[in-house]
């Protein structure tokens, strides 16, 4: 980048445990700074007015606000930071409304740090891209820097379509399942549930605590954390 100040981005998060991990994930970033989270529109809102924000990793489903209402508000309101949208919908119809909105990338959740990392790697690629294009090449250069070569690659032995009936399965539970159960659920192995369960904890969308009352040592628990 050729600016030396940070990107400042705006986390805008319904779920506390969420929100905090992609702060971190923000921090974890060179050329980036989280300078606040909210878990609300109003929130995100009154942040704004407060702070300087480059960039929002914004949640679609807020309690009080679908997201890309929230951006078309803050677009008609003056604010111009640019949205890198966080959401488990896959509506294509809603991809379609975010990029008159300033939604320059989505992410779908359940997703790494890697994933994360490689969206805000490009459009800071994007923002450092000034001055006059030399032609045609130069400008498709320039936005092809947004788009990623393909699906950011998950952890060795790990695979998106099973991930996914793992993400419904522990969704579907409600108070939560162990790897035993998630293994019952989706048929694959305790151990392979467990890996499974220990990414999305990695990734922001799942929450572990010890299951107490039985013999021996506690099993843990997990449980979806945000989403629909």
């Amino acid at each position: 980048m050729t600016d030396e100040r940070p990107i400042r981005v705006l986390v805008v998060e319904d779920d506390p445990v969420a929100a905090d991990a992609h702060v971190m994930y923000v921090g974890r970033v060179p050329g980036f700074v989280a300078v606040g989270k909210a878990h609300t529109g109003a929130e995100a809102r009154r942040a704004l007015e407060r702070t300087p924000v480059d960039l929002l990793l914004l949640d679609l489903h807020l309690p009080d606000v679908h997201g890309l209402k929230l951006a078309r508000s803050l677009r008609a309101a003056g604010h111009h930071a640019d949205v890198i949208a966080v959401t488990s919908a896959r509506d294509l119809a809603v991809v379609r409304e975010g990029v008159s909105l300033g939604v320059v990338q989505y992410v779908l959740k359940p997703f790494t740090f890697a994933t994360l990392r490689d969206r805000l790697v490009r459009y800071a690629e994007f923002r450092a891209a000034v001055g006059e294009a030399s032609g045609q090449a130069e400008v498709d250069r320039a936005l092809a820097a947004l788009r990623a070569p393909g699906p950011a690659a998950l952890p060795k032995g790990l695979s998106a379509p099973t991930l996914e009936r793992v993400s419904v399965a522990l969704r579907d539970a409600g108070e939560g399942l162990t790897a035993a159960g998630v293994a019952e659920a989706v048929g694959i192995s305790r151990i392979t549930a467990r890996r499974y369960l220990e990414h999305l904890v990695e990734a922001g969308r799942a929450a572990r605590r010890p299951q107490y009352g039985t013999v021996g040592r506690p099993e843990l628990q997990y449980r979806w954390v945000s989403g629909p």
